[in-house]
């Protein structure tokens, strides 16, 4: 047995490897690329390693670490990706297109907070219908719980979600299920407990500053490295771990002025792989910058990837039905909006964000883009952890003394709309757990800064109220699912309709069409009286929606006759109205939605 151990540190004048104690100088790269090696006999999988710098007392971590059994502080640890026997050879993926995807945070979506657990609840998502799992970060970050994206050591699985064999079984036993799945990936920053990247090399520049700090260098002096630091993490995991596609994480904060950007540079050396391995492999990107270049092809100018996260479509959404108007809702809510977003994809699309303060964002070329390049989404980790009290969209209804039912309209316009469809866990039920932010920190400062930061950003959105103490066990506890619930009313009752909603969609080629020009909305944003109702028409189905609180009567025509999916008993369909034998009228109660066709 012998081990190859491999470090970049220009910076550094000598390099030595730790193993067992025991330090052992490595070479330096007589070409001056900044790589040091050194060759280790009797080293290999379950060796535990470090590397110290310019003869330090205490080895660090390896940036590259595979395994981090000790925490992000700890020694890295030898992983052989060989040995880990998987039965997912017949698999080749899921295309994009067409899927529903699922947001799961692995610590909370069991009582158990692990990628084994998590493997028990995985019928659940099938029975559903679900088509891909989307994981939030699982590199390695500090202490037991947290979100991920401080994650400090970026090509090692969290130990205590189970570590490389854990989240190995996991894909696999998901792939056993049909289920693609997705991980999340954050290459704008790194958390500040843990990262050493610094004192290895040029990993950050003060050239470009970001809400975290300095950026990551993607574009100064020795970011060749760090964009193969990033693009090789990026295969690793789509090779190593059989992942079929990486969220990246917030991308508008990612600062590349080459006349390659890092995200087009990556998007190709994905599509290389996915060629090499013939299996799907997608890039999906999280972006405040409203820019269609992102999912626009390569060929024709943009980067090229697969999809991204819209959240103009979350805000008109969220708002039409929660009637909430501070922070960024302000500029969303009316009907109009919400008929945009489903037309147009970007409601600010060069358009004024009083929001932001000046104009924002460029319009979607709706006659080549497609439907399916932009994710919709009623809740997600964001939307949802960012509120003070991590309060889901049921309990800002409750608030609010709304109609439950607007749930299930919700629902509807979210699944049956042009857009890739996104749950966020335990939506499908209507989950009562908040879903809080929670950290571990282990420093004492850094706890206390980010709990200060935090009520400063509650406060600029205009919330109130108690914020929970985000290193508090209690606030993490409190955010795990109860599987009890979607066996009782009225959670078994909404389970039922997000169920009903994705058969449907699958079944009506219609609303898979990617053609966003294939969807055509109507909406009335009228007073208590004439009331707040959308119908959006794709092929022959359409959805009719009643966002207000009395009944509405609208016409069905060029949808069908018949009544495929009502969310309240007392939805009903007749003909003849007004001498008009032809047109079919459906008559809403106040909080309901029903799908004809």
């Amino acid at each position: 047995m012998n081990e190859r151990f491999e470090v970049w540190a220009p910076e550094a004048r000598r390099v030595d490897v730790v193993v067992g104690g025991e330090r052992l100088p490595m070479a330096a790269d007589e070409g001056g690329s900044g790589w040091w090696t050194a060759d280790v006999p009797g080293a290999g999988h379950g060796t535990d390693y470090g590397f110290a710098l310019d003869g330090a007392a205490d080895p660090l971590p390896d940036p590259r670490s595979p395994w981090q059994p000790s925490g992000v502080h700890g020694l890295s640890r030898v992983y052989e990706h060989d040995r880990f026997a998987w039965t997912d050879a017949q698999w080749r993926g899921r295309p994009l297109p067409g899927s529903v995807l699922y947001e799961m945070h692995v610590g909370t979506f069991t009582p158990e907070g692990t990628f084994d657990a998590a493997i028990g609840r995985l019928d659940h998502l099938v029975a559903l219908g679900i088509d891909a799992v989307e994981l939030l970060p699982v590199a390695s970050f500090p202490g037991h719980h947290g979100w991920g994206y401080d994650g400090a050591l970026l090509w090692a699985p969290h130990e205590p979600y189970g570590g490389p064999d854990g989240l190995k079984r996991f894909v696999d036993a998901a792939h056993a299920r049909g289920l693609a799945v997705i991980l999340d990936v954050v290459y704008n920053h790194l958390g500040p407990d843990g990262n050493h990247l610094g004192d290895y090399g040029p990993y950050f520049t003060s050239a470009h500053s970001t809400p975290w700090g300095d950026a990551v260098n993607y574009d100064q002096e020795g970011s060749d490295e760090v964009r193969a630091f990033a693009i090789e993490n990026a295969l690793m995991w789509l090779r190593d771990y059989h992942f079929d596609g990486l969220r990246l994480d917030a991308v508008h904060a990612i600062t590349d002025h080459g006349a390659v950007h890092i995200l087009e540079e990556m998007a190709q050396a994905v599509s290389a792989l996915s060629a090499h391995l013939g299996r799907h492999l997608f890039l999906i990107a999280e972006s405040d910058l409203n820019d269609p270049r992102l999912v626009t092809s390569r060929e024709a100018g943009g980067y090229g990837l697969d999809a991204q996260w819209s959240d103009d479509f979350h805000h008109c959404l969220h708002a039409a039905l929660t009637g909430e108007r501070q922070g960024y809702y302000c500029d969303f809510g009316s009907m109009e909006t919400l008929k945009k977003a489903l037309t147009r994809v970007f409601v600010h699309d060069g358009t004024m964000s009083t929001y932001r303060g000046h104009r924002h964002g460029r319009p979607v070329d709706v006659e080549k883009l497609p439907a399916y390049r932009f994710l919709g989404f009623l809740q997600n980790h964001d939307q949802v952890g960012n509120r003070g009290a991590g309060d889901r969209i049921g309990a800002v209804l409750a608030g609010a003394g709304l109609s439950p039912g607007l749930l299930k309209v919700g629902a509807a316009l979210l699944i049956l709309a042009p857009f890739t469809p996104m749950l966020f866990m335990g939506e499908e039920w209507g989950a009562s757990t908040p879903w809080c932010y929670f950290t571990d920190h282990q420093d004492p400062e850094l706890a206390r800064a980010v709990s200060e930061g935090r009520r400063r950003e509650f406060s600029r959105h205009g919330w109130t109220g108690e914020v929970p103490d985000p290193q508090a066990v209690d606030t993490f506890r409190r955010s795990v699912l109860d599987w009890d619930e979607p066996a009782a009313e009225p959670h078994a009752g909404l389970l039922d309709w997000h169920r009903s909603l994705i058969a449907l969609r699958r079944a009506r080629p219609e609303l898979t069409d990617p053609r966003l020009t294939a969807a055509s909305v109507e909406t009335g944003d009228g007073d208590a009286a004439t009331g707040r109702w959308l119908t959006m028409r794709r092929g022959g189905v359409l959805v009719a929606a009643n966002l207000g609180g009395g009944a509405v009567r609208l016409p069905a025509a060029g949808g069908g006759d018949r009544l495929l999916l009502a969310s309240d008993p007392a939805i009903h369909m007749e003909t003849g109205v007004n001498g008009d034998s032809k047109t079919p009228v459906v008559t809403l109660p106040g909080a309901s939605a029903a799908v004809i066709g």
